[in-house]
């Protein structure tokens, strides 16, 4: 028991040890959240060399057209309105269909 004593005399009681070993588990957790949604999602297309475009809400009012070209993403939303900055902005003005063989279909409103 005297040594055990010994220790216990020697060791140094540092409160914000404790803070910096939650920071580590922290940074652990946010980055395997992130692998999990990116992966869950299937949007490895983001982080890849390749060129895309994605859709999201397709037909609906809250439309959004995102496209990837190279290090540039740009982002177009569906609107019916016509204003002054209209750059990423844009209407609805048909409807394409892909067929099983691959060809596109598209139909105007």
């Amino acid at each position: 028991m005297r040594r055990k004593d010994r220790f216990k005399e020697n060791e140094d009681i540092d409160p914000v040890s404790t803070v910096a070993n939650l920071f580590d588990v922290a940074m652990v957790f946010a980055v395997a959240l992130m692998v999990a949604l990116v992966a869950r999602y299937n949007m490895t297309e983001v982080f890849s060399k390749d060129d895309f475009t994605m859709v999201k809400n397709p037909g609906k009012e809250n439309m959004e057209i995102i496209t990837k070209k190279g290090e540039k993403i740009e982002k177009y939303k569906a609107s019916e309105q016509e204003s002054s900055s209209s750059e990423n902005r844009g209407k609805r003005i048909g409807t394409a269909y892909q067929l099983d063989n691959g060809e596109v279909i598209y139909v105007p409103d």
